[in-house]
């Protein structure tokens, strides 16, 4: 079991109106590609992924991640209304602080 957990990479894509917003799938490729050159790690290290997103199709985290080629990449979509991003964020920590997995993502979007 870790100890503590730490957030080692952090993207971010420009916030705008869905109206004149790329596709949450681009948006998302941007944001994830960022956080990972940012903590100098790779796709492979990436053991889960964490989704959080209120408004989209079921598997909308998987479709965003897919994109990236982690497709052999556990992902949960995490649906929470307005504790969606910390929802996402407090599960990928207990998978790390569970032994679970040393290195996860937590990938928030909307559109």
């Amino acid at each position: 079991m870790a100890e503590r957990v730490i957030v080692a990479g952090v993207g971010m894509t420009a916030f705008t109106t869905p109206s004149r917003s790329r596709p949450y799938t681009e948006l998302a490729v941007e944001a994830v590609q960022e956080a990972l050159r940012d903590c100098g790690l790779g796709y492979g290290d990436v053991g889960r992924v964490y989704a959080g997103y209120v408004y989209g199709d079921s598997a909308s985290g998987q479709r965003a991640v897919y994109a990236l080629g982690m497709t052999g990449v556990p992902v949960l979509n995490v649906n929470n209304n307005c504790a969606t991003g910390s929802s996402a964020l407090m599960l990928a920590r207990e998978a790390v602080m569970s032994g679970l997995h040393d290195c996860v993502l937590a990938l928030g979007f909307e559109q």
